[in-house]
Order: structure tokens, then sequence, then C-alpha cells
């Protein structure tokens, strides 16, 4: 399995600009959108992944809503697999199976298509289909455990979860069923 070096980690981190005090006071945001600029570091990011990612032999990589979107599109291409966004609730123009999960204050809700993965989950061999969660950031857990598990509920196989950053000290992966891999541990 590929690791990063030191120096390819420190190319991606130091390409990701802190906020201090967003969205609210004491919240430091880590915020992708200057890797995303910054070409050396989205494409040693990128190489990683999809070094890792090779002999998974993925069916397809389903991204949350919305940072994930980038990066499972960008792996899916490079792997030649499919790509299917995970929505927040209501965005989804065809019939759709939904995962609620819990906020500080309230619920919201994921949405995929019921046939994201083939029918019944299906690929075209029979088998389940294999899928990667991806996102940017793994925080408190509940968007990616309700993702996981929507895959799951529509016959595919989520074979592992990953995460450009984790917050560490959140312990958000516990609870999340299948493996977890994230490429910066934040603590």
């Amino acid at each position: 399995m590929s690791t990063l070096t030191t120096e390819e980690k420190n190319i991606i981190l130091d390409s990701i600009r802190d906020i201090p005090d967003f969205p609210k006071p004491g919240i430091i945001f880590k915020d992708i959108t200057t890797m995303l600029g910054n070409p050396q570091a989205f494409n040693t990011l990128m190489e990683h992944l999809t070094n890792r990612y090779l002999g998974y032999e993925l069916d397809y990589i389903a991204g949350i809503d919305a940072r994930g979107f980038i990066f499972g599109a960008a792996l899916a291409d490079r792997l030649g697999v499919g790509f299917v966004p995970v929505r927040k609730k209501g965005k989804l123009p065809y019939t759709t199976v939904a995962e609620k999960y819990s906020l500080e204050y309230g619920f919201d809700e994921v949405e995929i298509h019921i046939d994201a993965f083939g029918e019944n989950g299906l690929c075209t061999t029979g088998d389940r289909s294999k899928v990667l969660l991806i996102d940017d950031l793994i925080a408190t857990g509940g968007t990616a455990k309700a993702a996981a598990s929507l895959i799951d509920k529509v016959g595919a196989h989520c074979v592992e979860v990953c995460f450009i950053m984790e917050l560490g000290f959140l312990k958000g992966k516990e609870g999340i069923e299948a493996p977890v891999y994230s490429v910066l541990e934040i603590d």
C-alpha cells in the first residue's frame, strides 16, 4: 500500500490554509481551496490516492457532498471506475434511498439513487459492487457513517472510507463499520 513521504505530506499540508474563527469563534477551518489551486499539491495527493487504490479492484467511488465530489470524481477518472455523488436530501432527480444522521442540534440526511451501484448494488459480474467512499475531512463522522450505511443499504459493499484530513481528537471514525484511511491526521 502506498504511503506518503514526509516531503509529500508537507507539500499537501503546507497548501491547506487555516481560517481562524470560521464558521464560528474558536474553530480553525481547514481550507482545501488553496490545495486545489496548487497543481503540485493536488497532483501529489491524487498520485498517492491512485497508487493506494489501484489494487482494490473498485467498481465505484462515492463522494460526499460537496468537497468529496472533487476528490472522488478525479480519482474515479484516474482509476477508470464510475463516480456516484452522495447528496444532501432533495438534490437527486431519481428514486433515492436516504439515511439520517445526528447534528449538534437536530438531524440531516444524505441520499443516493437507488440504482447508483447497479441493480441491487450488483456489478456486471453479479457480485456486490466494491465502493470507496471519499470526503475531504472527518470531524465528528456523522455524514460519513450515514453515507457508508447507504452504500450497504442498496446492496453494494463499502470497502473503505477515505478522508484527506482527519481531526483525530474528535474521534469521528469510531462507529464507521468499514475500514478508514486518512491521508493526513491532525490532532
